[in-house]
């Protein structure tokens, strides 16, 4: 059941993702036209409601957007989804859209010397700092102390440190928004990537049937390891990709390549397909889980 509701949100909102052209371009847009709102984000709550029902939607990615104003998702399901990751995540790229916004917002300002310089507010500033912290973010802050002393009139040469501070941040968090969007955007391929590992997790006995090699036959065990930078893939494996029943693997060692082709068989407990290798070689495997994953 639980992998039935997994599927069930990883699939809702393909529809939409794939007809979907927003993406980073959008993030200019997106800023200008949440300006109010990205300046008036105070806690995370707040932040999490402008994603799901603004930011989200408006750069195609409605998918993490569902997903995280879901209600009641079973804590093994929100746990296979990162959900508590995710939100981190869409938290973040909040922080750093306030952040670009408000270096935007005094740039702006600062071109107009009879204008006060436009400071965001407190609150804003410590939950950016604690959300996202961006060392010209803090920067940009202490400036903005030190000038809330000087008088309106300050020349533009008084104003030119600002000016330059808020330039930098703008970059920055414009840097670092589009690199929090990419997490999002490929939320779901890791999670499906998550998933094909936990399914391919354990020990296995191959037999590799090579017909290039007068039929040879090869017998040799296989120890596939849990997903996680603790653990790191079989030597020489240097991709896999599991998408439902299907298995493919690629491994390079020396020069060579070798590329396989299987599929689940016995409810998971076989292993059946095809390779191919650099050297000319093809042939079947047969594979039989032995052990089940033991992290």
């Amino acid at each position: 059941m639980a992998g039935l509701f997994v599927n069930l949100l990883l699939f809702a909102s393909s529809g939409y993702a794939a007809d979907s052209s927003s993406g980073p371009a959008e993030l200019l847009p997106v800023v200008q036209a949440q300006a109010e709102a990205l300046q008036a984000v105070s806690d995370n709550a707040a932040a999490l409601s402008l994603f799901t029902t603004k930011v989200g939607p408006a750069l195609g990615l409605q998918d993490v957007a569902s997903t995280l104003a879901a209600k009641n998702i079973p804590a093994k399901v929100a746990k296979e989804l990162g959900v508590q990751e995710l939100t981190a995540s869409a938290q973040r790229l909040i922080a750093n859209l306030a952040a670009w916004q408000t270096a935007d917002r005094i740039t702006q300002s600062l071109s107009e010397p009879a204008n006060p310089v436009s400071a965001p507010s407190a609150t804003l500033v410590n939950w950016i700092q604690a959300a996202a912290p961006i060392p010209a973010f803090a920067q940009l802050t202490k400036e903005l102390t030190q000038l809330a002393e000087v008088k309106p009139d300050t020349t533009a040469a008084d104003r030119m440190p600002l000016a330059l501070s808020a330039g930098r941040l703008a970059l920055d968090a414009q840097q670092r928004a589009i690199a929090e969007w990419w997490q999002l955007k490929t939320w779901k391929d890791r999670v499906r990537a998550v998933r094909g590992r936990n399914k391919l997790c354990g020990t296995w006995q191959w037999i590799i049937h090579n017909h290039q090699q007068h039929h040879q036959e090869q017998k040799l065990a296989l120890l596939f390891p849990p997903p996680g930078p603790d653990y790191p893939l079989a030597p020489g494996l240097v991709e896999t990709v599991v998408l439902g029943d299907n298995v493919y693997l690629r491994w390079e060692s020396n020069g060579q390549a070798q590329e396989d082709s299987l599929q689940f068989t016995k409810e998971g407990k076989g292993l059946e397909g095809t390779f191919v290798n650099s050297q000319g070689g093809w042939g079947s495997i047969s594979g039989k889980r032995t052990s089940d994953c033991k992290p």
